[in-house]
């Protein structure tokens, strides 16, 4: 019987993943070679006022390492062909580079490093999280198995505790610990609490709505919501429809000179 459980006992050790284990599977998870999508962005202020943006979004894996992305807003007036390009790189040693178009000025800004802790076009997503986070930025430890409901279903997560590994990535990303809740069943980010280095704040994110796509999960709805104790201060919710996975897109559509051009 000693032997039966000694055995039991090791193979659940065997196959137990650490957090570093899950995030790299998180990382490699399949999230398509390009995808198109309809964006609307929902601005929620303390007071519940609410604003929206309609935006057009591409993006396309241009090697294994380099990923580009455009934003171009549609709507409303005050915001219509403002423009966002990213190239994010998952080597090391390059910096993402990020570029806005203001179409007010005729100019297009490039996001230095130290702004990248800034609002996005004034929601609660900062710049740097618009691209993708390279792990060895990191040290993560899994903290806890959990499960979070929904109305149709139960899903079971891990929960991550995610640590810079230098003030660096603190100032850039403006987080100085982030809690990360994956979900067993297919390795997707669903869930996160940041915690911010200014102001004594806290960050939200959400996957409300989470649909598979042509065999890949693609997030339809995500808020992102900041608190300061119980007060809520401001909510961004994201809704994505006329989803398009691995349809070819021109390399041309991410470029300075496309979105100074516009759609």
């Amino acid at each position: 019987m000693k032997l039966i459980i000694l055995i039991a006992l090791f193979s659940k050790l065997a196959f137990a993943q650490t957090g570093l284990e899950i995030m790299q599977k998180v990382d490699a998870r399949d999230d398509g070679d390009s995808l198109t999508s309809t964006m609307q962005m929902v601005l929620i202020d303390k007071q519940g006022k609410k604003r929206i943006r309609t935006m057009q979004t591409f993006s396309k894996d241009i090697d294994a390492n380099t990923e580009h992305s455009s934003v171009f807003f549609l709507s409303p007036t005050d915001v219509k062909n403002t423009a966002f390009l990213t190239f994010d790189y998952s080597d090391d040693n390059k910096d993402d580079d990020q570029w806005m178009y203001l179409p007010a000025l005729k100019k297009t800004k490039r996001i230095p490093a130290s702004d990248k802790d800034s609002a996005f076009m004034g929601s609660d997503f900062t710049y740097s999280d618009m691209t993708d986070k390279n792990l060895d930025n990191y040290t993560f430890k899994l903290i806890k198995e959990s499960k979070i409901k929904r109305k149709d279903a139960v899903h079971p997560v891990w929960v991550i505790e995610s640590l810079p590994v230098s003030q660096a990535v603190i100032d850039e990303t403006g987080y100085t610990k982030s809690i990360l809740y994956i979900r067993k069943d297919n390795y997707v980010l669903t869930r996160a609490k940041f915690y911010l280095k200014k102001a004594s704040r806290l960050k939200y994110m959400d996957v409300r709505k989470l649909e598979k796509i042509d065999g890949i999960w693609v997030a339809t709805q995500t808020t992102m919501t900041t608190k300061q104790g119980k007060h809520t201060l401001h909510k961004t919710i994201l809704n994505n429809s006329n989803i398009k996975m691995n349809k070819t897109v021109d390399d041309a559509m991410f470029s300075i000179r496309m979105i100074e051009k516009g759609l």
